[in-house]
């Protein structure tokens, strides 16, 4: 997505991995999500990300942007998605709050 529209939209999840943070288990769910996620064609601006601040008590965060609500819902229906979340999220991620914005103005 080359640049940012009112049909945009910016998905982040924040959230807790059931491993110690910084372990080799973590890591590689980290690695993992992002090899499998951002290899969807309609995500880009895929982002992994730890938190920093002591106000928020999540540990990660994963961010995508998408150019369209079209774009997003192929996203959130592609196999390799839909079998991330089976195979690993539930299995690994403790608890979790999933933020989805479009631009404003």
């Amino acid at each position: 997505m080359s640049e940012w529209n009112e049909q945009a939209i910016r998905h982040m999840v924040i959230f807790n991995l059931k491993h110690e943070q910084g372990s080799a288990e973590a890591e590689k769910f980290l690695a993992d999500g992002q090899a499998i996620l951002a290899s969807i064609p309609t995500v880009s601006n895929f982002g992994v990300f730890s938190q920093t601040s002591v106000k928020n008590p999540y540990q990660y965060g994963f961010s995508m942007d998408f150019a369209s609500q079209a774009d997003y819902d192929f996203y959130n229906e592609h196999p390799s998605h839909t079998g991330f979340v089976k195979e690993r999220w539930e299995l690994e991620v403790t608890d979790f709050l999933e933020i989805d914005f479009q631009l404003k103005r």
